[in-house]
């Protein structure tokens, strides 16, 4: 299926077992159901967004979430936590588009910076993350566990919106209609 829309939205705790399955398949470690459900509903600094099929173009036999994006803004830092896309989703856009409405959600409410962890041997996700404007600044020698393996460090500060221009893929945040020829 080629898939021309999706929306993205706030996550809300009914779709927490959706959230879950996605979390299982891309993670050799995966955060547990408890973990991503105080995320969801506890903590105060954390967000969660979903990336979602518009609703005319999914079908039953398709999950409806397709991504998912944890991050919290604390004071002036957004820290980026957990980045989910499905397989079959990915190389999309739909990864860029969650980053970049946790951007324009940090810069909203006053952040300054953005910092992530990511595995050294994803390459795919550091080239996403470096695409939209991150840069390294450090490791962390066996941070990752099942395989132990180095966190690199990356920031963007002062943080932004990159203004690079992708081809439309059309999808809407929260209702709006939306392109990443503006993100």
């Amino acid at each position: 299926m080629v898939l021309s829309e999706f929306q993205i939205v706030p996550a809300t705790p009914d779709m927490l077992p959706d959230i879950l399955t996605l979390e299982e398949a891309c993670f050799s470690s995966p955060w547990t159901r408890k973990m991503l459900e105080v995320e969801l509903t506890s903590n105060q600094f954390a967000h969660f967004l979903v990336a979602r099929h518009q609703e005319e173009s999914a079908t039953q036999a398709e999950p409806t979430i397709i991504g998912y994006h944890c991050f919290w803004i604390v004071f002036e830092e957004l820290r980026l936590m957990n980045l989910a896309v499905r397989e079959s989703m990915r190389r999309r856009g739909v990864g860029r588009a969650l980053v970049t409405e946790a951007l324009r959600l940090g810069l909203e409410q006053a952040a300054t910076r953005a910092v992530l962890e990511v595995r050294a041997s994803n390459n795919p996700a550091r080239s996403l993350y470096t695409r939209i404007g991150f840069v390294q600044i450090s490791s962390r020698a066996h941070y990752y566990t099942n395989p132990v393996e180095d966190a690199v460090l990356m920031e963007m500060n002062p943080l932004v919106i990159s203004s690079g221009r992708q081809r439309d893929r059309g999808f809407t945040l929260g209702g709006e209609s939306a392109s990443t020829d503006l993100l």
